[in-house]
């Protein structure tokens, strides 16, 4: 079959694309079950897509990162969703801190930090969510007070992926309760130190790999050197990470849906009823018809988004619109999966109930469903 998205893309995009559904293929997905049944990390496949680069996406070259483009590194994204979202979004959160670093860090900062994170030797989390506030962000509660030449941060994060696991962490805090979001700042933080406490790893519906944790900050000292830019600036540079956090997540979304599509596919043409595959049965076709059409279309609009956040243009309406879309449709395309699967969509020795699982929580992380309606309205 001819690729003919391709034709669209440019020869480095393509190679990366190509390159990360290799790993995917060959190294996620032959262990995404098992790890599933198990709640495993991904140790040993972190490991192997670190050796080639996909931990560094982000990262400039002189760092020892790839320095891809956003458009490759959502292609990459994709491609990795396909075969494990939870393992996706392992490595698209790792990826987001590093590049966070490598954008808005001091050359000090990236030395220090950079190399460690680009090889795997640690991993690193955002620890931006909290009990009380995850979309609004004006209600959070951590607190910074300058003690010298530290700062001391005190606080409870939530859903914080890879909190558990991380040896590095960015986390947003208030130094300055009167200032609102202009009172908040980004802290660069050493996992190691005793004021970092993860409170609990969290058992949730699916992408049961990728950790998700409860973090206290307890007097936790942090260098006056590890923070992120000027004190209370860190709401503003947050605002360009949300829009490329939003098509990403829109990015493992559409890989989530179109492993789910082709699993239906492959048993609509060997499930057999009333003497032939089920392909045949017009309410199938079409039911595949709608499936396959709403996730090109997906596809086509994350890329369209990413290309626009690549070249620094507007896109906070485009972000949000390609989140909306393309997390709406891989739930309804995943439960199509499953409807098609019949009863055996329903048990694990298939994989679209993992699909559905996994996908559900795109339409929350990186903004809620509504949050991006109430985006997008305000853009008009």
């Amino acid at each position: 079959m001819t690729d003919v998205s391709a034709a669209f893309l440019s020869e480095q995009e393509v190679m990366i694309r190509d390159s990360a559904r290799t790993v995917a293929t060959e190294i996620v997905a032959s262990t995404a079950a098992e790890r599933d049944r198990t709640h495993a990390w991904p140790a040993d496949e972190l490991d192997a897509v670190a050796k080639l680069g996909f931990l560094g996406m982000l990262a400039p070259e002189e760092h020892g990162g790839s320095g891809a483009t956003f458009v490759e590194y959502c292609l990459a994204i994709e491609e990795l969703a396909f075969a494990d979202a939870g393992f996706a979004t392992v490595v698209h959160v790792h990826n987001t801190i590093t590049g966070l670093i490598a954008a808005q860090g001091t050359e000090e900062q990236k030395r220090r930090f950079l190399p460690r994170l680009v090889m795997g030797e640690t991993y690193a989390a955002g620890l931006f969510s909290e009990p009380q506030a995850g979309s609004d962000t004006a209600a959070f509660r951590t607190s910074a007070r300058r003690d010298g030449d530290h700062y001391v941060l005190n606080g409870t994060k939530q859903f914080i992926s890879n909190g558990n696991k991380a040896g590095v962490a960015v986390a947003l805090a208030v130094t300055d309760q009167g200032s609102g979001k202009k009172g908040t700042s980004m802290f660069i933080i050493d996992t190691s130190e005793p004021g970092y406490q993860v409170a609990r790893v969290e058992n949730k519906l699916g992408q049961r790999s990728a950790h998700l944790a409860q973090i206290q900050l307890i007097d936790c000292r942090v260098p006056t050197g590890n923070i992120i830019g000027e004190e209370g600036g860190a709401y503003k540079k947050m605002l360009r990470g949300m829009s490329e956090g939003r098509i990403a997540i829109a990015a493992i979304a559409v890989g989530t849906a179109r492993a789910a599509l082709d699993a239906a596919v492959r048993y609509a043409k060997e499930r057999e009823a009333y003497g032939a595959p089920i392909i045949n049965l017009q309410g199938v076709a079409f039911d595949l018809a709608d499936m396959a059409t709403q996730v090109e279309i997906a596809h086509q609009f994350v890329i369209h988004a990413a290309r626009l956040c690549a070249a620094d243009l507007p896109c906070t309406k485009e972000a949000s619109m390609a989140k909306l879309f393309a997390t709406e449709m891989a739930e309804k395309v995943c439960s199509d999966a499953l409807q098609i699967h019949g009863g055996y969509g329903y048990l694990n020795d298939f994989p679209v109930e993992r699909f559905y699982r996994d996908v559900r929580v795109t339409k929350i992380y990186e903004g809620t469903s509504h949050i991006q309606k109430l985006i997008i309205s305000r853009n008009l």
